[in-house]
């Protein structure tokens, strides 16, 4: 820092890269700014939770909005992404590369979809690989003529925790990969129906066979899953605007999740996010952490020496529509 002289007393403020500040006393100093790194620092933990939002944002997306109101007794200004986002960061890990991103893709996984104090539709996978939900059914065989107010009344006769007006929710998903990009995609649909005994409506007219079928008893699936999620939900009304939602994890049956979990997975979608980048020693056993390949996207390792590419000059991910945005909220 030194004074300034003739003309340059009257400079103030930035001037490429030097900064002119006048005193109390009236005389002008003048400075050299700082010059910016030109990587930001990306640690290990940074982008555990970075890679994880690309495909948290593109799975909400594909409910359509379809998740509002899912998750009870939520702070204020937080919003049901929020909730989603939070409930599944760090808990269920799956890592997407932004190329996976940016072509509309996502992974299903068995992330928390809803979350209230209402009892848990349970699930299990019966012979022929048919999930069925634990919603009992008595002798009612749901067939092309059933009506909604005949599985109504099933319903509530062999469910204690079942009232009418209830809500059923049946949400299914497809995983498919691009035969040309080779892009997971994911494809989710939902149907609804709300208990009641005189409603004399075609049960499929209005939902799908798919999650409103009978199985042994009990409310099932028609078909066997096979490279799909799904999930039933129970929601009542509540006091005011509120609703009462029942927890409720997808179920997942993917050959696909599994290699979008590991350590390389991870590897892969932090590099196209610009690599784990941060300025401990390299050579300090402290700050090592565990092995782990070293740079950013396009770096080369040749004979131990690693040389860093450049930076990732993209957005972050994260969004409701699984694009960029560094913020949670996106409803």
């Amino acid at each position: 820092m030194g004074k300034a002289t003739g003309q340059s007393k009257n400079l103030r403020g930035k001037i490429g890269q030097m900064i002119y500040y006048q005193r109390k006393d009236g005389t002008t100093v003048v400075y050299e700014a700082k010059e910016k790194a030109a990587t930001p620092v990306r640690t290990e933990a940074q982008m555990q939770i970075r890679t994880q939002w690309s495909n948290l944002g593109a799975v909400y997306t594909q409910f359509h909005k379809t998740l509002k109101k899912g998750f009870e007794g939520l702070e204020a200004g937080l919003s049901d992404y929020n909730a989603f986002i939070q409930a599944n960061v760090g808990v269920c890990k799956v890592y997407i590369p932004k190329w996976i991103r940016l072509n509309g893709g996502c992974v299903l996984a068995p992330y928390l979809v809803t979350r209230g104090k209402m009892p848990s539709v349970a699930m299990s996978r019966s012979a022929g690989d048919v999930l069925v939900s634990n919603i009992a059914l008595g002798a009612l065989v749901i067939g092309d003529g059933t009506t909604v107010g005949e599985l109504s009344a099933a319903v509530l006769a062999y469910n204690a925790t079942w009232q009418e007006g209830d809500q059923l929710t049946f949400f299914y998903g497809t995983q498919e990969v691009d035969e040309v990009t080779g892009t997971p995609r994911a494809l989710i649909s939902g149907w609804k129906v709300v208990l009641d005994v005189t409603d004399e409506t075609v049960l499929w007219n209005v939902v799908s066979p798919t999650g409103f079928s009978s199985v042994g008893g009990y409310l099932g699936m028609g078909v066997a899953i096979s490279s799909a999620a799904a999930v039933w939900v129970h929601t009542r009304e509540g006091a005011g605007s509120d609703v009462q939602v029942s927890t409720q994890y997808l179920y997942v049956d993917s050959a696909i999740l599994e290699s979008y979990q590991n350590e390389a997975a991870f590897a892969a979608s932090a590099a196209s996010y610009g690599g784990i980048n941060t300025e401990e020693a390299f050579l300090d056993p402290r700050s090592s952490g565990r092995s782990r390949v070293s740079g950013s996207s396009g770096s080369s390792a040749s004979g131990g020496q690693t040389t860093e590419g450049g930076d990732d000059t993209g957005d972050d991910t994260g969004d409701d529509g699984g694009n960029g945005g560094g913020g949670m909220d996106q409803n």
